[in-house]
């Protein structure tokens, strides 16, 4: 009887003991998404260089707007008023078609997935229009991989940013 008490005493012990070690871990796991997040942050020109997006927090996920544009204004009467900024004209919903592109968030909700490795976000195309789920992870320091899909990541499309140094004025 003595050993069975022992060996229930030593079983309620270990699992309370157990139960205790996350809450007390909590704060560790709070600061690894910020630190997991460090290398990415940046502006990275996109993969035809048309544009700059800037990574950076938002919240406790990560979202990218478009701070540069080549050619931030009109140059073609097809596309509309010369010299007038670039919009978002294909945006599915028409109140925002008239926003510009520039300032325009196109990253949003990223959070790390593993080491140098984000997703659960999306990507928006203004040429196109579309969102699309997302994952992004690091090549290497000075190279982002980008993968805008529909439904699962086998459907979609890769593209390479490379970090911006020095930033552009």
């Amino acid at each position: 009887m003595r050993l069975l008490l022992l060996i229930v005493s030593f079983m309620l012990l270990a699992a309370t003991s157990f139960a205790a070690e996350p809450q007390s871990a909590q704060p560790e796991q709070a600061a690894q998404p910020a630190q997991a997040a460090q290398p990415i942050l940046g502006i990275w020109h996109t993969e035809d260089n048309k544009s700059q997006v800037e990574i950076a927090p938002c919240g406790d996920k990560l979202c990218g707007k478009i701070i540069w544009l080549r050619d931030p204004l009109i140059q073609d009467p097809n596309e509309g008023q010369v010299g007038a900024p670039r919009v978002d004209k294909k945006n599915p919903n028409e109140a925002l078609r008239t926003h510009p592109v520039l300032g325009l968030q196109i990253v949003e909700g990223f959070v790390p997935s593993g080491e140098n490795k984000w997703e659960g976000g999306t990507v928006y195309d203004p040429e196109s229009g579309h969102t699309y789920k997302g994952k992004m992870w690091l090549a290497s320091p000075q190279r982002l991989k980008m993968r805008g899909f529909i439904g699962i990541s086998l459907f979609g499309r890769t593209t390479e940013w490379t970090r911006n140094y020095p930033p552009t004025p």
